[in-house]
């Protein structure tokens, strides 16, 4: 049975689904070449899995300094997923740390077998990598000082805003900043943390980011009541799981441990554990869960 968050988003999608179909021509290339990550996994007996160190609630490390928050635990799941499909129930994970291009880069590289964080899927990045099916949806924001003046994008001209370098939200603030016509000192960090200790000191007078990241890095600050979210956004956000380019038959074991995990109570359970204080899922959400539980 479907979770009551799903069930209400099939009621609703349903009442407005169009659904096309048609037949693709036949192609007459040849078919690229690609890697045999399940092969690989198996043969190690384990999976080079790349996170965020400091993107709380999605990828962090933990207080008992293993990965942990909301794509971890669809990662453990997912990996568990692929331990079954090759006969490894109890498959071993080596978790390393990595910025967003350092973990693309791993993975285009063949150092990583799966990003679990909070990567952004865009077309730049599918030049080198694929990704599996979206596990979240998030906007770019900004992060600035409770009650002071920037209270929109616009009034961030002439001010020095800091952003982490190789994100999609660095090329979205730029863009951002010439639609509103203003200039502004861009400083790009490594570290989220970072960036809020530099906006608490008064070094920055914002800090750039997704919005959930936000979120949680501004929820560890010294005062989180005194930091604030621009209602403005500066990009759309669907996140996915970077993977090797090419390789259809590890994506489909990515993919059908997602669907099982949104077919079940899981991902409730999940959300509830690391984003129930921000609220329900949104209705776009859930819809996006519920499209993508593929049956056998």
């Amino acid at each position: 049975m479907l979770p009551p968050f799903l069930q209400r988003a099939a009621r609703a999608v349903l009442a407005t689904l169009v659904v096309s179909t048609g037949w693709a021509c036949a192609q007459t290339t040849p078919a690229p070449t690609h890697p045999d990550t399940l092969a690989r996994i198996k043969a190690a007996k384990q999976i080079e899995v790349v996170f965020s160190g400091d993107s709380l609630p999605f990828s962090h490390v933990g207080d008992d300094h293993r990965a942990a928050g909301f794509s971890i635990d669809i990662c453990r799941r997912v990996i568990a997923g692929i331990g079954r499909s090759i006969g490894i129930p109890d498959l071993k994970a080596n978790w390393r740390v990595g910025t967003a291009a350092e973990r693309v880069a791993m993975v285009a590289s063949g150092r990583a077998d799966l990003d679990c964080a909070n990567t952004s899927a865009t077309r730049s990045r599918m030049k080198d990598v694929d990704f599996s099916s979206l596990v979240f949806l998030d906007a770019g924001g900004v992060l600035v000082k409770a009650g002071g003046p920037v209270q929109r994008v616009a009034d961030l001209g002439g001010r020095r805003i800091g952003v982490l370098a190789g994100t999609t939200t660095e090329s979205a603030l730029e863009a951002a900043l010439k639609r509103a016509g203003v200039s502004a000192e861009v400083t790009r960090l490594r570290d989220g943390t970072e960036g809020v200790a530099m906006l608490e000191s008064g070094s920055l007078d914002a800090f750039a980011g997704d919005k959930i990241k936000l979120v949680g890095l501004g929820a560890q600050a010294r005062d989180p009541n005194a930091l604030a979210l621009l209602a403005d956004d500066l990009s759309y956000e669907p996140i996915a799981f970077a993977l090797p380019r090419n390789d259809s038959a590890f994506r489909l074991a990515v993919n059908t441990a997602l669907s099982q995990v949104y077919g079940s109570g899981e991902i409730d359970r999940i959300f509830q554990q690391w984003l129930g204080k921000l609220g329900r899922p949104s209705g776009l959400l859930a819809a996006l869960y519920l499209v993508q539980i593929v049956p056998e």
